[in-house]
């Protein structure tokens, strides 16, 4: 564990160097994975991986665009976890959770490997919660997919977030958080951005001008499949 994870003094971890190149490498090999997996041909698919890649890119540059922050800790950011769940609209749940499990590896490399109480939380946070946005993948052919699958997503990611809290963070509670609410605290400081965040979506993407645009998309990524 010492090569990829380093101890602090307060017995948290932080990834290493070689840990930072190990998931370099795990997004790599999984994104050109996503340009094979669900293609019928078996054969690898570079417009299934670009536009897998754009949107992962898209979602990931949203998500540093912060509109609020909480008071109690968490951001509402503009519409990034859309982006994510796009992909499982677009190719189903296989391509979907692959695709969510390489987000959480781009935002656990970009802040969550600095500070690690153990690699189940890691795992908790980042890996399994983003990778549940690749369920909207189970409602690409119905009715209003698109947004079923998007609340889906976003719902099971703010559950798996809500049990990392229960069996984390409990003891990093803010001290301005009511008292009377202590037993629900992971629950409320995770939906109280992402209920939001949801809300803000499900607005803009119902704008036609919006809704005609993702349709295009759509049948542009999927012309070749």
């Amino acid at each position: 564990m010492s090569l990829f994870l380093e101890k602090a003094e307060d017995g948290s971890f932080a990834l290493t160097n070689t840990g930072e190149l190990a998931i370099v490498v795990i997004i790599a090999l999984l994104l050109i994975a996503i340009g094979f997996i669900g293609n019928k041909k078996k054969k690898f698919s570079a417009k299934r991986l670009a536009f897998c890649a754009a949107s992962l890119a898209i979602a990931f540059i949203l998500s540093n665009i912060r509109l609020w922050r909480m008071p109690w800790g968490g951001s509402v950011t503009l519409c990034s976890m859309f982006f994510v769940t796009l992909i499982g609209s677009w190719y189903g749940t296989g391509t979907g959770i692959m695709a969510g499990f390489v987000f959480g590896c781009m935002n656990f490399l970009q802040g969550g490997g600095t500070y690690i109480l153990d690699p189940l939380q890691a795992c908790l946070d980042y890996i399994l919660a983003y990778t549940a946005l690749g369920l909207s993948g189970l409602f690409c052919n119905k009715k209003h997919g698109v947004e079923i699958g998007y609340i889906v997503g976003v719902a099971v990611r703010g559950l798996l977030n809500a049990l990392g809290g229960y069996i984390y963070w409990m003891d990093y509670m803010p001290e301005n958080f009511p008292e009377s609410l202590a037993v629900v605290y992971p629950i409320l400081y995770n939906f109280a951005y992402i209920i939001p965040e949801m809300v803000i979506t499900l607005i803009v993407i119902q704008i036609p001008a919006v809704k005609k645009a993702l349709s295009r998309i759509r049948e542009t990524a999927l012309s070749s499949n």
